[in-house]
């Protein structure tokens, strides 16, 4: 005889499981926050909500950052994500009393390349590039595009690939 199952009184929703988020020291809410949006991507009104509240707890939080100009980027709202990369790059200035000229600082990335810091600050600043390439402003693209590739030593942050595919559109 089948064993039929008991009627729940309310139907609940799976809890994401955020596990994997485990190196985050943010709170556990904010970890949820995360994996629900990743969740539901594909419905960009609730996770954007998400990605949304999760930054207003731990908004200066570099991982959430992170993830947060990365599901903007991969969502495609490009104007969103170059906002949140931008606020990696000036928090991260902030912090490390980084130079805003360009020939000053391109010592100080080039000999800290393998700081925390400063990696997470090449990563923000090449992806505001590929950013600014994706919202036409291709000429501030091609120039961090250059100034990324001339400090990397193995295309670790893709400043060559971008700067060939902006400078060569029409190769393959």
């Amino acid at each position: 005889m089948p064993v039929s199952k008991p009627q729940n009184q309310t139907q609940t929703s799976p809890v994401p499981n955020a596990d994997g988020l485990s190196w985050y020291t943010v709170p556990e809410t904010v970890k949820q926050l995360l994996v629900l949006a990743s969740t539901h991507w594909n419905n960009p009104e609730l996770a954007d909500g998400y990605i949304n509240q999760a930054l207003a707890i731990a908004d200066e939080h570099p991982d959430v950052l992170v993830s947060a100009y990365r599901y903007f980027f991969y969502t495609h709202n490009d104007p969103l994500a170059l906002q949140v990369a931008t606020k990696v790059l000036e928090m991260v200035k902030r912090i490390e009393v980084l130079p805003e000229d360009w020939f000053q600082l391109k010592p100080i990335l080039t000999a800290r390349l393998d700081d925390p810091n400063i990696r997470l600050y090449i990563n923000a600043y090449a992806a505001s590039g590929l950013i600014r390439s994706r919202l036409g402003d291709i000429e501030i693209a091609k120039q961090i595009a250059t100034q990324v590739s001339e400090i990397e030593k193995s295309n670790e942050f893709g400043g060559n690939v971008v700067r060939n595919i902006l400078e060569n559109p029409d190769e393959d």
